[in-house]
């Protein structure tokens, strides 16, 4: 069975990837939140846990050497945008500085396949979480060779994650209050936990390939508003907060000559593929968008 260890593994997506495949490996997790800690252990008791900061590089390295790790996820970041405009040099510590300790390590201790987790806001940023995921990618693009494999997934908004608005708002509703919402105008390409863990795992099955990539999947949009209406009555614009987008885009038009579509899931290289791309960018302006029934599924299934 081989070894995974997950970075952020008590977190939204971490968590959700070790549950989906509890069982088909090995779990390894890093993570600083000890209450979510505990949770992860309660639920999974064959998970080994550690407490730890990935910006601190001689215990992440000293993690690795205990583990020896076949597979390395690397999903721990911060990943609230208005929290990283208000706390940039923060940011720039875990999303760049502890990415870049994780492929250090990554690199000195030999992992087979390391799986940086992306986003959609790395696409065009105009946030300082996007530029931070975005220059990730580059990183991992750069240590990327056959012996210590670095790849990418990139995702939209996983739906009732951590500090997320889905679960913020139901909670608003069940109260009775107005539900907040930046703009009228505002939509999101989204997909459950479960279907980001998926994508991670996917990542796994292409990494027999030997070139980088940053894996992303088809999504469905969701206009906010429009959601916001389906979880409750009253609606209270507010404004945009900084950072934000009306619309995201998950593969841009630039990136188009470098893409290979193979039925839902979309490769993006750092080199141009011949046959096979996809033929526009995908974003939460060109996607199909959910229906009631499939908001229903994203909210309370």
């Amino acid at each position: 069975m081989k070894k995974v260890l997950v970075t952020g593994g008590s977190g939204t997506v971490g968590k959700a990837f070790i549950e989906e495949y509890y069982g088909q490996y090995e779990f390894y997790s890093i993570s600083r939140n000890e209450s979510y800690i505990s949770e992860l252990k309660q639920q999974f008791p064959d998970v080994n846990v550690f407490i730890g900061d990935i910006c601190d590089f001689d215990h992440l390295v000293n993690i690795y050497s205990k583990v020896r790790p076949d597979i390395v996820v690397h999903a721990a970041a911060i990943k609230h945008i208005n929290l990283a405009e208000e706390n940039p040099s923060r940011a720039v510590e875990v999303n760049l500085v502890g990415s870049l300790n994780v492929i250090k390590a990554s690199v000195r201790l030999e992992v087979p396949l390391t799986i940086g987790v992306s986003t959609d806001k790395a696409c065009d940023p105009d946030s300082v979480y996007g530029y931070s995921k975005k220059i990730m990618e580059r990183m991992f693009s750069q240590y990327h060779n056959h012996c210590t494999k670095f790849v990418c997934t990139r995702f939209a908004n996983v739906a009732k994650s951590n500090g997320s608005v889905i679960p913020y708002w139901v909670s608003e509703a069940e109260k009775g209050n107005k539900l907040k919402l930046t703009d009228m105008e505002m939509n999101r390409l989204m997909f459950s936990s479960q279907e980001a863990a998926q994508l991670i795992h996917k990542a796994i099955d292409y990494s027999t390939m030997n070139d980088f990539f940053v894996l992303c999947r088809i999504m469905k949009n969701v206009n906010l508003f429009n959601l916001a209406k389906f979880i409750g009555n009253d609606v209270d614009i507010i404004g945009k907060r900084p950072g934000e987008k009306l619309n995201e885009v998950l593969v841009t038009e630039k990136e188009l000559p470098n893409t290979l579509v193979d039925g839902d899931y979309v490769l993006v290289y750092d080199h141009q593929i011949i046959d096979g791309n996809l033929l526009e960018e995908h974003s939460s302006l060109t996607a199909k968008t959910m229906d009631d029934s499939e908001m229903n599924v994203l909210v309370y299934g």
